[in-house]
């Protein structure tokens, strides 16, 4: 397979490095571009962003020039597909009239709530990109705009699809407890967070409560049906670097024991190996179920899967809801499956679909 040219939005910051991160010697993407604001424009790319990961950053990238967002719609020839880390307060201009021309495969939450548009995630919702001609013809676009779900929603979205689709749910409790890296660099300070818990992110709980009942919702006449039930939810910010921990309560439709939900764990696992295992970033086990009473854990497990992969444990009855009733803890790496590397898995989709 001939490589796709790829162009990053917002390469500098610290979403656009992971971007980098994730597809340096990717198969199947090669990185063609790199565009940041005007603070950047004209400097190498090692001397106009601060490297973030502990791999070296290659002597190729460190040595491309840094060019202009604004200029990226000009050149947009050049690519095959545009990865947009850009902030949200500037996205939605830039990476609209990318889309005019060329596929964008977003972070940014800009376009997240349009009704044409969906929040693909392709174990949970592959079957709502058929949305993407839908904005081509609506809005005269030849690309298409796909962002990716809050970095939160993502392990509460995927740990729920096999009950979804199993056994029915009624309605979905979470608290969050969201690593440091959420909140970007320099993130909060460490005088604020050290020795603390802060029990507030700014519009977090409103993106999980949306972006749940969204991306599990049923794509029906060419627009997307919501999941009926409720989600309330609680996000926090804890010290941790990487990997948003979840602690989630539910009521399902029928009864569910956890064996039960560990059943459909392991068919849902192979279901997904069947459909996606050929792709690049695909996990081996799209979900991972730890039986230890003190997994999962952010620094044991947050890397597994090449941190693609949701991690669940201390799946119990709960005894509110009866046979209902279920809870248990998930853990999704933020920055890897909730972020660039999620986003690259979603292009890679697309391309056996056709529309990239």
């Amino acid at each position: 397979m001939q490589k796709r040219k790829a162009a990053i939005l917002g390469a500098t910051g610290v979403a656009g490095q992971q971007f980098i991160e994730a597809l340096l010697d990717h198969p199947w993407f090669e990185i063609s571009g790199l565009y940041a604001s005007g603070r950047s424009e004209g400097k190498i790319y090692g001397v106009a962003a601060k490297w973030h990961s502990p791999r070296p950053l290659p002597a190729e990238i460190a040595g491309m020039m840094v060019r202009n967002i604004e200029d990226a719609v000009g050149e947009l020839n050049r690519y095959d597909v545009v990865f947009s880390a850009l902030p949200s307060e500037v996205a939605e201009a830039i990476e609209g009239r990318c889309a005019a021309e060329k596929p964008v495969i977003s972070t940014a939450s800009a376009f997240r709530y349009k009704d044409d548009v969906p929040i693909l995630v392709p174990e949970v919702n592959a079957d709502h990109a058929p949305l993407i001609e839908r904005q081509r013809q609506e809005r005269g676009w030849k690309g298409f705009v796909i962002p990716g779900p809050n970095c939160t929603t993502m392990g509460l979205i995927i740990s729920l699809k096999p009950l979804v689709e199993t056994f029915g749910v009624k309605k979905v409790f979470m608290t969050s407890m969201q690593a440091l890296s959420g909140a970007g660099y320099p993130g909060n300070p460490a005088l604020d967070i050290v020795d603390n818990v802060i029990p507030f992110i700014s519009k977090e709980e409103g993106k999980v409560t949306l972006e749940t009942v969204k991306t599990l919702g049923r794509l029906e006449n060419n627009a997307i049906r919501n999941a009926p039930f409720p989600v309330s939810c609680t996000c926090t910010r804890v010290p941790t670097l990487d990997g948003h921990f979840l602690s989630i309560f539910l009521e399902t439709e029928k009864p569910c024991a956890p064996d039960d939900y560990k059943n459909s764990v392991r068919e849902y696992n192979a279901a997904m190996r069947k459909r996606f295992g050929d792709l690049p970033s695909a996990p081996e086990e799209t979900i991972i179920i730890k039986e230890e009473d003190d997994r999962p854990q952010p620094r044991l497990d947050r890397e597994l899967g090449g941190g693609m992969s949701t991690v669940v444990g201390r799946i119990r009855q709960d005894e509110v809801f009866g046979t209902n009733g279920l809870k248990y803890c998930s853990l999704s790496h933020n920055t890897k499956r909730g972020a660039a590397k999620g986003e690259i898995f979603v292009a890679e989709y697309l391309i056996t679909k056709g529309y990239l």
